[in-house]
């Protein structure tokens, strides 16, 4: 699906991106294409000898029966004829098998890319503007809404449900100002909506956009099919509105300023590249369920992740419902090997004592060796198009409630953090007046209070055990994240990544939620792990920060001015040469490895873009700090040391209160 409505260079950016990565798709990959404007056009590929396309208003909202009868997608041609019945087994040389198309008549418009190339070549060359231009001072008619409508009803009456993997791509360039889904009226002089806008219901189109999308979604998930969006504009495109049909169908999201990005580029050739790729992201697994059957004495919440409920009850499932619950089985339509689904339990013991926070108790244990089990079965449409069953048994000792030595012992901290994360944001959707600061403040409390080490009323004996040891910090950049604090980032920027955390795992997720940083230096034959901290930053260093959106090489001032100068092409500095070359290649390769593609941010010290590292650092020694002590290892204040014009508190000043409220409590 390719956006019309876009000036005539970005226009020639997405075609070539496009001709680019389809160079990279089987000849047995099904395509079509439906560009979209003013009005919506399905463009016929099974007829190469003319040009051909089926023209939909794009101002009324169409349904997917009448869009199937006005595209001639009935069954064989003929209303209530039967379809035929699929193929079975792979078709030669590893690929799927090739889906009926509705009968014959579905083949006019998503065919084989092998029959379809010159057709499809072609109408991307011809690609032309929108032929209705915006008035001045108003927007264009873009009608993004009914674009997707029509597509996941063309897909859904070509492709047999359940059967093949298919994903809509959908290209756009600006924000939906026309028919079902629209984000914003015409007129410049009306501002798009805010996150201001949103807290204080003054979003009049926002509620009925995110429900026309979710319903859109609930019909994708039931065809098997994914959605996914690449956005590239310098303007809200309405991302926070398509979040949850993205979300429910497991599709993905990218995000970019223009589609000459090499962010846009690349992420593109990735998703569509070859399963047989060593660089391919998604291949072509899809039409999953993810079922999960739990032992008597456990019972199942809910869900977060990349999926949608299926219909799944019985005794397993729990009155307290987390996320997507009241079932033990979810949808995924789409699906790749790093989909992470986030499971809450709770003990079948606890009944209603259960949290929707996630933090129930460990129920009355049967025994000290009493086992509960879980099984999960994930069911799947390989590459290959054959179905295929994965099934993932484990067990675990109940423990007393009491045991908090058997409780920490079997905490993963960093899971606890992404999953703290996952469920802040959810409920900070779902949930009015929800204030995820202090939600997670207290968590932290509670936590501290009953599995610390202290005397009460006493903060300076309080610690903590090693297994425990690393989750305040953890909460505390995510309280600081862009997942949290949304002042200065636009909705569609917040739902971008918040999409991304709900179905990344524990690394990815904790790459999000704490960047890593890597010090480099003269004479240092690997780089050195440094803390989050604003002491990290020295003159005469070198910083690779990864926060997985955004790859950032940055460099202190001393070597700055040693670069500027040309000591480096000297062969008698062939250490400083070393120096600049081993961050940017290591940032080189944290780009090759993910998908999406970050942002590669190459900076100096007090330059513009070096805002990039310092708001991620830890604010031990800012404009106010008066010389006071970093708590990191680094006194504040230091000559040369960077200063963080901030108010936000440091982490040892945010550990000074909590131990405060810790032992009090």
């Amino acid at each position: 699906m390719v956006d019309t409505c876009l000036g005539d260079e970005e226009l020639g950016h997405a075609r070539r991106a496009l001709a680019g990565a389809l160079a990279t798709l089987p000849e047995y990959a099904q395509v079509g294409l439906v560009t979209f404007g003013t009005h919506v056009s399905v463009h016929e590929l099974g007829f190469p000898d003319m040009a051909k396309a089926y023209v939909f208003q794009g101002g009324r909202e169409h349904g997917a029966a009448s869009v199937a009868a006005q595209l001639g997608l009935g069954p064989g041609g003929r209303p209530g004829a039967p379809p035929p019945p699929p193929p079975r087994g792979g078709a030669p040389g590893g690929a799927p098998p090739a889906p009926p198309g509705g009968g014959g008549g579905g083949r006019r418009f998503i065919l084989p890319l092998s029959e379809a190339e010159f057709a499809l070549t072609a109408a991307l060359d011809d690609l032309a503007r929108d032929a209705f231009p915006p008035l001045a001072e108003s927007r264009p008619a873009r009608c993004t809404g009914t674009a997707v409508a029509v597509a996941a009803a063309l897909a859904a009456a070509c492709l047999p449900p359940g059967l093949c993997a298919g994903r809509i791509l959908l290209f756009v360039g600006g924000p939906s100002t026309d028919g079902p889904g629209r984000v914003v009226d015409r007129p410049l002089a009306e501002p798009i909506r805010s996150h201001k806008d949103l807290a204080k219901d003054a979003a009049p189109l926002f509620a009925k956009a995110a429900k026309f999308y979710a319903g859109l979604g609930a019909g994708m998930v039931g065809a098997g099919h994914a959605l996914d969006i690449f956005a590239c504009s310098l303007d809200q495109v309405g991302l926070a509105e398509m979040k949850p049909a993205i979300e429910r169908t497991g599709g993905v999201a990218v995000q970019a300023d223009t589609f000459a990005n090499p962010v846009f580029r690349e992420s593109l050739k990735r998703l569509l590249a070859p399963p047989s790729d060593a660089g391919a992201h998604l291949g072509t697994a899809a039409a999953a369920t993810l079922e999960v059957i739990p032992s008597r004495d456990v019972r199942v919440c809910g869900a977060l992740g990349p999926a949608s409920p299926a219909d799944r009850r019985g005794p397993a499932v729990s009155e307290t419902a987390v996320g997507m619950g009241g079932t033990t089985a979810w949808k995924l339509a789409g699906l790749d090997g790093a989909t992470a689904v986030t499971l809450f339990f709770e003990p079948a013991a606890a009944g209603s004592a259960g949290r929707g926070d996630g933090g129930g108790g460990a129920g009355q244990a049967a025994g000290p060796t009493s086992q509960l089990y879980l099984q999960f079965i994930t069911r799947y449409l390989h590459a290959t198009g054959a179905p295929r069953t994965r099934v993932t048994t484990l067990t675990r000792r109940w423990t007393d409630g009491g045991d908090t030595a058997g409780l920490v012992a079997g905490f993963d901290q960093e899971a606890a953090a992404v999953v703290c994360a996952r469920l802040a944001t959810h409920k900070m959707e779902t949930e009015e007046d929800f204030d995820a600061t202090r939600w997670l403040d207290r968590t932290l409390i509670r936590l501290c209070a009953r599995f610390g080490e202290y005397r009460r009323d006493d903060p300076s004996s309080f610690a903590l055990a090693p297994g425990l040891a690393f989750f305040p910090q953890f909460l505390f950049n995510l309280r600081r994240s862009a997942f949290v604090q949304v002042f200065g980032a636009s909705p569609d920027e917040t739902a971008h990544a918040r999409l991304w955390l709900g179905r990344a795992g524990v690394p990815d997720g904790m790459v999000m939620v704490q960047p890593t940083l890597l010090s480099y230096g003269l004479g240092s034959p690997a780089p050195d792990p440094v803390l989050l901290d604003v002491a990290a930053v020295a003159p005469d260093r070198v910083l690779l920060l990864d926060s997985f959106f955004y790859v950032v090489v940055f460099h202190g001032a001393t070597v700055a001015q040693w670069r500027k100068a040309g000591y480096a092409a000297d062969p008698a500095h062939a250490a400083l040469a070393a120096l600049l070359e081993a961050p940017r290649r290591d940032a080189a390769a944290l780009c090759r490895a993910r998908f999406p593609v970050p942002r590669l941010v190459d900076c100096d010290q007090h330059g513009s873009q070096a805002r990039f590292l310092l708001a991620k650092l830890n604010p031990s020694s800012t404009y106010n700090s008066n010389g006071s002590g970093s708590g990191l290892g680094g006194p504040a204040g230091a000559a040369g040391a960077e200063v963080i014009l901030t108010d936000d508190v440091s982490l040892a000043v945010f550990m000074e209160h909590l131990k405060k409220l810790a032992v009090q409590s």
